[in-house]
């Protein structure tokens, strides 16, 4: 069992917090899959405001969802469709503070209001992206989208 100290602080302390728990709890794990369930366990348990944190996986040509916390979800998404496509066709990520406001979002629940999705690259190869939905508009910023994306490439390596 692990037990993670992470205090509400800062949002940048929280983001340096919530790392090293990632690092620590995927640290010498080969399990790719192993890795992105606790990694969602940990993002699902101290961020707030969320109301699915996860990963779709690149899977022959096409994102399928991976392990997430929250509803049951869509489970294939084409390169380049909704927020989590678009995030894996540009290799970007889409800080996205209205999903309504968004051409073409997917909604897998209706209750999502904003999302902030990166990419995950391990050199030049795409191996999927971190997804996360909140009910609440505006609610992620620059310093959610800087601390996922370290937690992306924290994880890159471990998810090959």
């Amino acid at each position: 069992m692990y037990h993670f100290d992470i205090t509400a602080g800062s949002k940048a302390e929280l983001y340096r917090d919530l790392l090293g728990a990632i690092d620590a709890i995927t640290a010498g794990e080969p399990d790719a899959v192993a890795n992105m369930a606790n990694a969602a366990a940990v993002i699902w348990q101290f961020l707030p405001d969320l109301n699915w944190a996860g990963f779709y996986r690149l899977v022959d040509g096409e994102l399928v969802l991976g392990p997430f916390q929250g509803k049951a979800a869509c489970i294939r998404i084409a390169i380049g469709s909704g927020v989590c496509g678009t995030a894996a066709a540009d290799r970007a990520t889409q800080l996205v503070a209205d999903v309504n406001a968004f051409p073409g979002h997917i909604a897998c629940d209706s209750a999502s209001a904003s999302e902030l999705v990166v990419p995950i690259v391990a050199g030049d190869r795409l191996i999927g992206v971190l997804d996360l939905d909140s009910p609440h508009r505006g609610r992620f910023d620059a310093e959610d989208a800087a601390g996922c994306e370290a937690i992306a490439a924290l994880l890159a390596a471990r998810l090959c």
